[in-house]
């Protein structure tokens, strides 16, 4: 198994491309090419992590948080120990951070989880423009020949299908100038003729390639092609997560819930009253997203679960009426690493996967 595998597999789970604009995901260090038997998952890539990855022999390490957010001018040493020292030791490290938080599945819904939430909804859906539309006017002859062109280039894809495409039947209407080529007719002559609407989707990314690929392929001067772009909902994508409970639950009973699922012995609370209040819609979002709160408070949420939040934010959400909790960052992050590690043991046969014992938040409360 290589590097590559490990990568690929990951990305099924959690797509590069659902990730922040902001965000540095995917192989950070290392070489696809280079074999991997025993994979290391970890929230925070630290000497201490990398000490462990280095005692057990792990190749590779999936580090939710990249070590690398913004680039940098030189890798030494001093200026990017951690990144120097899986280079120098040959370790591979992939991050997969705010495109994990999103998936069905995800860090979202492992917290989500913590509180027993089983039907969740996202706070806040993922609505990145990333495909488009492609329609393109033929001749009957040149259908073949240009869809073929066009799949070839990277467009018809969706899901687990290939070479999708909708065509019907028209007519087309012209006239060529005096100084066309025309295929059919001749200058000064108005024409109409059938053809077909050919449409597919494409990714962004390769959307030029595509359009290139079907004037080649196409037996027109000038042939007409429209680019639309396309604005996807997938099902379940999005940042946080908001629902109902099974039934409606006393607040300490909540957080003795989440401490247990979790692993923390504390919280910070804000906006929680003297009583034991009745909690019943729950809205939560990893990491830092204490940036969510308006959303859940405008979404009918009693209780906002987080890893950490603004002291203003905080104060607002609690004149608002919802009770906040956080968890520290990482803590909010971290249960999720145990349901990716088994996803990918289904995915990855004779892969050896290990959960971090010394990735842990760098704040205690004494």
């Amino acid at each position: 198994m290589k590097v590559q595998d490990v990568a690929a597999a990951i990305d099924h789970i959690a797509p590069r491309e659902f990730a922040a604009e902001w965000d540095n995901v995917g192989l950070i260090v290392g070489d696809g090419q280079s074999p991997v038997s025993k994979l290391m998952l970890c929230i925070d890539l630290t000497h201490d992590v990398l000490a462990e990855a280095n005692s057990i022999n792990a190749q590779m390490v999936m580090s939710y948080h990249p070590p690398i957010f913004k680039p940098v001018a030189t890798v030494t040493s001093s200026s990017t120990p951690l990144v120097y020292e899986a280079i120098r030791r040959g370790l591979a490290v992939y991050s997969i951070h705010t495109a994990y938080d999103v998936v069905p599945g995800g860090v979202n819904d492992a917290l989500a989880g913590a509180m027993g939430l089983a039907a969740a909804e996202p706070l806040e859906h993922f609505n990145r423009e990333w495909l488009c539309k492609i329609t393109v006017f033929v001749p009957p002859d040149d259908l073949s020949r240009v869809s073929s062109a066009a799949f070839d280039a990277g467009a018809g894809r969706m899901g687990n299908y290939y070479d999708c495409s909708f065509f019907t039947r028209g007519i087309g209407s012209f006239c060529p100038t005096q100084d066309a080529n025309p295929t059919i007719g001749s200058a000064g002559k108005p024409e109409s003729v059938e053809e077909l609407r050919l449409e597919f989707i494409s990714p962004c990314s390769v959307a030029g390639a595509v359009c290139a690929a079907v004037r080649g392929a196409h037996s027109y001067e000038e042939p007409a092609i429209d680019v639309v772009p396309m604005r996807q909902y997938p099902a379940g994508t999005g940042m946080g997560r908001i629902g109902k409970l099974d039934r409606p639950t006393k607040l300490s009973s909540l957080l003795s819930k989440i401490k247990q699922s979790t692993g923390v012995q504390t919280v910070l609370l804000a906006g929680a009253p003297r009583k034991d209040p009745t909690i019943r819609t729950v809205a939560c979002g990893a990491g830092s997203c204490g940036s969510l709160y308006k959303r859940a408070i405008s979404s009918g949420a009693d209780f906002y679960l987080t890893g950490e939040m603004r002291h203003h934010d905080a104060l607002a959400a609690a004149s608002g009426g919802m009770i906040v909790a956080c968890l520290g960052h990482s803590n909010s992050e971290r249960l999720a690493l145990g349901p990716l590690a088994k996803r990918l043991g289904e995915m990855l046969a004779g892969l050896k996967i290990r959960l971090s014992k010394q990735d842990s938040d760098p704040f205690v409360v004494r």
